[in-house]
């Protein structure tokens, strides 16, 4: 039986996030999660009049699929699932971690895997077409990644996923992109980084609940051919199974030029994955005041208070600068003064300062803790 913290979490997914109606269906993607979360989110479907459909699944079933797969039985597996995804107004998926090296000695077929199921499943059908949110569920792999104990940190997880005030978040968010949907040019200076773009024409999109649980940023995209500088990134990050460390990206006109990591090897192989894979398809800035550490997960890094992410890869829909890419790569940079500092100019006017929103017109980005 699902406890009461399970329970709450579900109702907010549910009601909130994916905002479910009576008479809709939701794909409940469920991870290496327990079965109590699972039937706890089963319960909030029903309650909310709709019909839930269940996909259970876990990491060794999932590498048992990728490394012996082919391009036909990846491409079979992609019909099926992109089939289910049409079916649905919405879908949650969950996730723990059980693993998170579970596919770093195939990275071949992890790549392929990414380029023949998860574009066509993913990004080009339930991105577009569904009510979506994603989220991780506390284990003790997430634990150790954040330097805390197993109960620690599931009382960490739950107080900035379920008691925050989304909505207030959404409403100060809507204040500030009315400023942020005029912007052009955008200048960022950190240690390592000098990096210029323009994102003219492009919105801001607020997230505050809806997509991603916890959440707190608001996302762009730049002009694909407009970014020239080099970017440092102080936050690790593990693709397809390897943990990258010290990444530096050296840009002319939207290109990545020059890639840099502890293996230099493996992360220009991911980059040449195809021709998306080196140009940008998102820049954030991170603003969830109960996230201010990284802990190696995207989920939560990409939303530290003070934090930007600059993504190599595909662009989202609802905000198109046209790069397409099997590859969606946040990869985060925090300013704040303990790891190092940080500018942003908008138009030449310093807007955050090491991580603190100084233009009165994003001041209330600063959310109190």
């Amino acid at each position: 039986m699902a406890d009461q913290r399970e329970q709450k979490l579900a109702k907010l997914l549910v009601e909130y996030s994916v905002a479910l109606q009576k008479g809709e269906s939701c794909l409940i993607n469920a991870v290496d999660i327990p079965i109590s979360m699972t039937e706890a989110l089963i319960a909030a479907v029903y309650e909310a009049g709709a019909f839930p459909l269940v996909n259970v699944w876990n990491q060794r079933l999932e590498r048992a699929m990728v490394q012996s797969a082919s391009e036909a039985s990846l491409e079979k597996w992609a019909d099926v699932d992109t089939y289910r995804m049409k079916q649905v107004d919405a879908f949650i998926g969950i996730r723990g971690i059980a693993n998170v090296r579970e596919l770093s000695s195939i990275p071949e077929k992890s790549n392929l895997y990414g380029k023949l199921y998860n574009t066509p499943v993913h990004m080009e059908t339930r991105l577009p077409h569904t009510r979506w949110v994603v989220l991780r569920y506390p284990t003790e792999v997430m634990a150790m990644q954040a330097d805390k104990g197993t109960l620690e940190f599931e009382d960490f997880f739950y107080k900035v996923c379920t008691e925050v005030d989304y909505q207030k978040m959404a409403d100060a968010m809507d204040v500030a992109k009315k400023y942020l949907d005029t912007v052009d040019s955008v200048h960022i200076k950190a240690p390592g980084t000098d990096l210029r773009f323009s994102i003219k024409g492009m919105a801001f999109i607020p997230c505050a609940g809806k997509m991603n649980i916890p959440d707190g940023e608001m996302y762009s995209c730049p002009v694909r051919d407009s970014v020239n500088g080099t970017i440092t990134y102080n936050c690790d990050s593990t693709f397809h199974g390897h943990q990258f460390k010290d990444i530096r990206f050296v840009f002319k006109n939207g290109k990545i030029v020059e890639a840099y990591s502890d293996d230099n090897a493996l992360i220009k192989e991911i980059l040449d994955v195809d021709d998306g894979a080196r140009y940008l398809g998102e820049f954030a800035l991170g603003c969830n005041p109960g996230v201010l550490h990284p802990m190696d997960n995207t989920l939560f890094d990409e939303k530290i208070a003070g934090s930007i992410h600059v993504t190599p890869g595909n662009a989202y829909e609802d905000c198109d600068n046209g790069n397409r890419s099997s590859v969606h790569w946040d990869l985060v940079q925090i300013q704040r003064p303990e790891y190092g500092g940080g500018e942003i100019y908008f138009d030449g006017v310093l807007v955050r300062k090491d991580g603190i929103f100084v233009h009165p017109e994003l001041r209330g980005l600063n959310f109190e803790s």
